[in-house]
């Protein structure tokens, strides 16, 4: 009974599909020959214009007695119009012009010809400028009556036709049988219907005709197999594949990308609608891969981009939906990564090969390519994190590998577009090495390798003027900071700890990054002054906190507790001191009111300890001896500053 009904419903839809495709190219020659009508119109009326003024000029000339060769000149002129402002090129120079000739007396004296030629040029602005509001205001009626109120209705009429089938369900008035034949026809013949109305001329009309047919006939099936059962779920399932492919032929056919994405939209909604409830995971992933190839082969012949991004958000949904209802760790693992991986290699292929073939990448190009690399990551990372470490880190250097070799391979034909592609992949390499770094390492080795690779980011960046590189370098950068004073590695023998080693090669990465900005400081505006600031003050902060903490420790070791922690203090109040001391010469040396500002807000701090904490709690010999240091440099500064006011007022 089921292979008849679905048997059944594949006739009935293919002779109206055939038809269809077979006045296609009918409907196109038609349309060829009525898109000239309104051209050749404007031409014969173009003509007859020239025709009457033509007329004009000469009866004109019998009358006021214009010589043959001015009107010969006029007529000229009026076949052959130059561009405003520039004569032609080798006309002659006109002679001079002659009085204009009045009228017999008692008449008024006639309009010249430029005078003619000027109203007339007037009344066809005006006119041109009426149609103008008048095409504007009708554009917008279309909008509203002609695209707005179809969907409404096309709604209201579905609506209708659901209650009036619930009504005679309810009473039945028609089997089960009887009702699903009658929806399956009823959607059916909406088809041919739509093209009837497309050859009319009602393009929106008949689209709408058409999902609505495609609309019946999904939910006639889907009642037959789910809600009466007059036949099995695969076989439901197959019908609304055969629907889904008579859509796409339909859509091809029309050349319309409307039709396609309903077509699309059917065919994502079909496992949802033939569903059992059940794990089937190879069923389902296998379909999604077909219906993503074919989608992907509609939209590369028919550049429809919509398809490709709605075909990927509906694969997603469907991954993560069996993900959250059905995976767990006795699941085939090896299985579900080898599908993941299809879909990633899927909706990769298409924006790749555009780049290596065309340089460029579009705005949805570069989307899909985003999106599907972020879904891809995620999907690997809930399946094999944490007890697949190793397998998750080779995924993500094979990845990054795969990138690099995409962004060596696109070509040098639009610099700027080019090297926005290459940037995209080369970022996302990028992406997958940084991520495979705390997959693998631990600890202190997660923020060296940071560290490394943000200067070596900035570094490049500067080298290939890429901002992208070095916005990477900055972020990578920041967090190898904020890590490492959140999560500090061990320390140890005072200086010789894997502590102090990457607080020193963090402040190592912060030079570079300075080294290189200097180099190119060229290329340096805006934004990007402030973040190279940042690091600047941060070489000197993050050296003052690796010295603190390596004097800390060292003399809490050293003595017995009381002593230990006024030493602490002490040698705190003197470090800061000496070091801001040493800032400040630095920055008179060189200059730089940045170093000599960074002096002074330490000398604040020391100030405040010196004031605040150690007044109150060091002892006596602790306390004169950091009163006395303080002093003596702060009276040392002030001096330096007097006499640098002094030559600077003696110089001007």
């Amino acid at each position: 009974m089921g292979g008849l009904i679905i048997l059944a419903i594949v006739v009935v839809l293919a002779g109206p599909v055939l038809g269809i495709l077979a006045l296609v190219a009918v409907r196109r020659l038609e349309s060829t020959s009525q898109n000239h009508l309104p051209q050749l119109t404007s031409r014969i009326f173009a003509l007859e214009k020239t025709v009457a003024e033509l007329e004009k000029v000469v009866s004109r000339g019998a009358v006021v007695g214009v010589q043959p060769e001015a009107v010969e000149q006029a007529a000229g002129s009026l076949r052959s119009p130059t561009p405003s402002g520039q004569p032609p090129a080798s006309a002659p120079v006109p002679p001079p012009p002659s009085p204009p000739v009045s009228s017999l007396p008692g008449q008024p004296a006639r309009p010249s010809t430029e005078d003619a030629r000027a109203s007339e040029a007037a009344r066809l602005a005006m006119f041109r400028t009426s149609n103008e509001q008048k095409t504007s205001a009708l554009d917008l009626e279309n909008l509203v009556a002609g695209r707005w109120f179809n969907r409404i209705g096309i709604v209201a009429l579905l609506v209708a036709v659901s209650y009036f089938l619930k009504l005679a369900f309810d009473n039945n008035w028609i089997g089960p049988s009887g009702r699903i034949a009658i929806g399956v026809l009823l959607g059916a013949l909406m088809l041919p219907w739509s093209h009837w109305l497309l050859g009319k001329g009602y393009t929106y009309f008949s689209e709408g005709i058409a999902a609505l047919g495609e609309a019946t006939l999904f939910l006639s099936v889907w009642a037959g197999c789910q809600y009466y059962s007059l036949y099995s779920r695969d076989v439901g399932f197959a019908a609304m594949i055969a629907i889904t492919a008579v859509m796409a032929a339909l859509a091809l056919g029309r050349n319309s990308q409307r039709i396609a994405v309903l077509s699309l939209l059917g065919g994502l909604l079909a496992p949802i609608l033939a569903s059992s409830g059940k794990d089937q995971q190879v069923v389902l992933f296998t379909y999604l891969l077909l219906l993503g190839v074919g989608t992907l082969f509609i939209a590369w012949k028919k550049a429809w981009k919509s398809l490709i991004l709605i075909a990927f958000i509906g694969t997603q949904i469907y991954f993560w939906g069996w993900y959250s209802e059905f995976f767990h760790r006795t699941s085939p693992l090896e299985r579900t990564v080898f599908f993941a991986t299809l879909f990633y290699l899927l909706y990769s292929a298409l924006p790749a090969a555009k780049a290596m073939r065309e340089s460029r990448l579009d705005e949805s190009d570069a989307a899909i390519v985003l999106l599907n690399t972020f879904a891809f990551s995620g999907a690997l990372f809930a399946l094999l994190w944490p007890e697949d470490k190793w397998p998750l880190t080779l995924f993500f250097l094979a990845l990054a590998a795969a990138h690099v070799a995409v962004a060596r391979m696109v070509p040098e034909a639009d610099k700027r577009e080019s090297a926005a592609a290459r940037l995209l992949f080369a970022g996302l390499a990028l992406t997958f090495l940084t991520l495979a770094v705390p997959v693998r390492l631990e600890g202190k080795w997660i923020t060296v390798s940071f560290s490394v690779e943000g200067a070596i980011l900035i570094w490049t960046g500067f080298r290939a003027a890429g901002n992208f590189l070095r916005q990477a370098g900055y972020l990578l950068l920041a967090i190898s900071a904020l890590r490492l004073l959140l999560i500090p590695p061990e320390g140890g023998q005072f200086f010789f700890n894997a502590r102090f080693g990457a607080y020193m090669l963090l402040i190592a990465c912060f030079g570079v990054a300075l080294w290189a900005a200097r180099t190119y400081k060229t290329e340096i505006a805006g934004q990007e002054r402030m973040e190279i600031g940042f690091y600047a003050v941060a070489i000197n902060v993050y050296a003052l906190i690796a010295l603190s903490v390596e004097f800390w420790d060292y003399f809490g070791r050293t003595g017995t507790r009381p002593d230990a922690a006024l030493a602490q203090h002490l040698a705190l109040s003197v470090l800061w001191t000496a070091y801001a001391m040493g800032l400040l010469f630095w920055g008179v040396q060189k200059k730089s009111a940045v170093l000599r500002w960074q002096s002074l807000v330490l000398f604040g701090l020391v100030v405040v300890k010196v004031f605040i904490y150690d007044l109150s709690f060091l002892e006596r010999a602790y306390r004169i001896l950091s009163f006395f240091v303080l002093g003596a440099v702060l009276l040392g500064v002030s001096f330096l500053y007097q006499r640098k006011s002094a030559r600077e007022r003696g110089t001007s």
